[in-house]
This record gives C-alpha cells, structure tokens and sequence, in this order.
C-alpha cells in the first residue's frame, strides 16, 4: 500500500458566488464512501446544480477527491494543491451554466478546469507546465487518482482517534511526540494506533486494488 503522505485535508472551503457559499468538511463526505455517480444521476446533478447554484455542493462532495489527487499529484505541496482545487470547484460554479452533457463524465471538465487552474499557477510561478497539460488524465494517471481517492475515503472509515493519527502524522507531517502530546497519549499508545490503522489500510487496498 502506498504511504498515505499528504492526505486530503480537513477541510476546504471555496469562496462564495451568486448567493451561495460552502464550507465542506472532507471527512462527512469522506465517511459516505461515495464513488462515482452513474451517468443519468450525474446529468441530474449537474442539471439541478444549473438551476439551482445551491445544488452545486452534491456535485462538490462527489467529486472533490479526485479532483484534489489529480492536482496534488502535479503540484505535490499539500497547502498550494488545497489552494488550486477551491479554485477549481469556484470556478466550476462559475461557469456551470455553460457545461454541456455530452455523454462525458463531469469529472473530465473538471480535470480541464484543474490542468487550466494548474497551468496558470505554473505560470505565474515561472515554472514550467509540461506536467500539467493533459485536459484529461491518461488511463495510467487516472488508476492512480482513483488510487489516492480510495486510500482518503477510507481514511475517513477508520476509527476517529485513527484518522486523526494518521492525518497528523502523514496529513501534518507532525512527529509521533507532537501527536501524543496534542492526543494526550502516551507515545507508545500513539504508535499503535498509528499500526493498527496502516494494517487496515493495506488490508482494504488490497481488498480493493487487488
């Protein structure tokens, strides 16, 4: 199993527009184990979400874990990813008006949006952007977003005080002392919580991935 190093973070919130402003919290989300909605759902979403901006956040919680391993997979700093999938997910609600179904999965407009967004960041960065030029994500780019979009749902399945272990540790970046200190635990009680959750982890990778 991969090391779940920079996992979603807690939570993103994305600048309100036309009346409607979210605050989204990864982990309810997270804790619904949701996958891709089938198409005719999907165009519902999407249809209710043009008629009525307030709808857009079903459409936000669907999909923000791809979208968020898709960018964190190009610019690997978690705060700038955070930074660039909110854009995202702005911008999205911006121009939901214009998004025509053509049998295409919404995801891919919003990897569009995402290599656009990511694109620019570069640019304004004077740094090259040749990672970030697919509209749309090879097959091999796309098994692994779907890869870290299961490992950050089932994050959210562990028990709480192992998610929050693991988010501090690998999320965070804190050491094992700092996480028994905010925790109130001993270090040794940390690190096995920290176990008993990668254990789990694998197993359900490997459930899942194979």
């Amino acid at each position: 199993m991969a090391n779940p190093n920079a996992l979603r973070p807690a939570a993103v919130t994305f600048r309100s527009l036309a009346g409607c402003s979210h605050r989204v919290t990864p982990q309810r989300s997270s804790l619904t184990g949701r996958e891709a909605p089938p198409a005719s759902e999907e165009r519902l979403a999407v249809e209710a979400a043009q008629r009525d901006p307030s709808r857009f956040a079903d459409l936000y919680e669907n999909h923000f874990d791809r979208v968020y391993a898709f960018v964190l997979r190009r610019v690997s700093d978690r705060a700038e990813a955070e930074d660039l999938t909110s854009d995202v997910f702005h911008r999205a609600l911006a121009n939901i008006g214009r998004f025509e179904w053509r049998g295409v999965p919404f995801a891919a407009w919003l990897f569009r949006i995402a290599s656009n967004a990511i694109a620019s960041h570069f640019e304004k960065k004077g740094r090259a952007a040749s990672s970030a030029s697919e509209d749309v994500p090879e097959p091999v780019v796309m098994r692994e977003v779907e890869y870290r979009t299961s490992l950050y749902r089932m994050v959210g399945e562990l028990p709480l005080l192992q998610q929050r272990v693991i988010r501090m540790r690998f999320g965070e970046e804190k050491s094992i002392g700092e996480i028994a200190r905010a925790l109130k635990k001993t270090e040794g009680a940390v690190k096995q919580l920290q176990l008993r959750a990668l254990r789990r982890l694998r197993s359900r990778m490997d459930e899942k991935h194979g």
